[in-house]
This record gives C-alpha cells, sequence and structure tokens, in this order.
C-alpha cells in the first residue's frame, strides 16, 4: 500500500467531492474512510462522507455522521437540514421536523424554511415523496 501523507488526503477529498458530483457516492465513502481514520476531527470530510451515505440509502450512517457534525458545528444549518431529509427518509418526521426548524432558523434559505413550513403547515409532519437519488443540498 503508498504510503499516505497530508497532501494524499487532500487529494482524497477532493476526489471524493468529484466522485459524489458524478454521483458515485460509494467511491466517495471509499476514498473519505482512510481520510477520516487518519484526521477523525475533520468535520468537513464527515460532511462530505454523511452525504455519499445518504446518496447511497445508508441512512443509519449517514444519520451517525450528521450527528457528529452537529455536535462539533451545533448552528451549521446544512447539516441540521441534511440530517431532516436523512430522518424523513427513516420514516422519522417528527425528528426531522426539529432539525428542518432549526435550519431555517439558522439560515433562512428558501429550501430550508419551505421544508420546515410545509412539514409544519400539513399538521402531521407528512412531506411530498423525495426523490431518493437527491442530494439533500
Amino acid at each position: 500500500m503508498p504510503e499516505t501523507s497530508p497532501e494524499t488526503h487532500v487529494i482524497d477529498f477532493r476526489a471524493a467531492e468529484q466522485l459524489l458530483a458524478a454521483r458515485d457516492p460509494r467511491g466517495a465513502i471509499r476514498l473519505l474512510d482512510s481520510v477520516i481514520s487518519a484526521h477523525p476531527e475533520n468535520t468537513a470530510a464527515r460532511l462530505l462522507r454523511a452525504r455519499a451515505f445518504f446518496l447511497s440509502a445508508q441512512l443509519r450512517p449517514a444519520e451517525l455522521e450528521f450527528q457528529i457534525v452537529l455536535e462539533r458545528e451545533p448552528d451549521n444549518a446544512f447539516a441540521h437540514f441534511a440530517l431532516g431529509r436523512t430522518l424523513e427518509r427513516a420514516d422519522r418526521s417528527e425528528e426531522a421536523l426539529r432539525h428542518f426548524r432549526l435550519a431555517a432558523a439558522l439560515d433562512p434559505r428558501p429550501e430550508f424554511i419551505e421544508a420546515a413550513r410545509f412539514a409544519r403547515d400539513t399538521g402531521d409532519g407528512e412531506r411530498a415523496p423525495e426523490d431518493p437519488h437527491r442530494d439533500p443540498e
């Protein structure tokens, strides 16, 4: 196995971003596993891996990664929104609503507000079906 260095991890992280953009989340996860093993404190790598887990329908690992990000950055609106989408896909609408509301409160992006409003307006937390291959962004 080739020797790894900080530069190798940066290259792997950037390559994982490209794989995720090309809709290869499993390839991105493989690259990010080594980055996170070497740098477990790297929140950006964890957030990217959480997105990759989400896109590959690995909901429990995605949830765990988003939670780690939120432990470190409780004001990360995107992480709240993406965790909400993850919980929503896992049929946990009540838990998802909390994170949608937090995301909207932290950052009033239209998609964050819409997620919080739509879930609230229906009264039962139900939402229209989402495309399972759509990134939570």
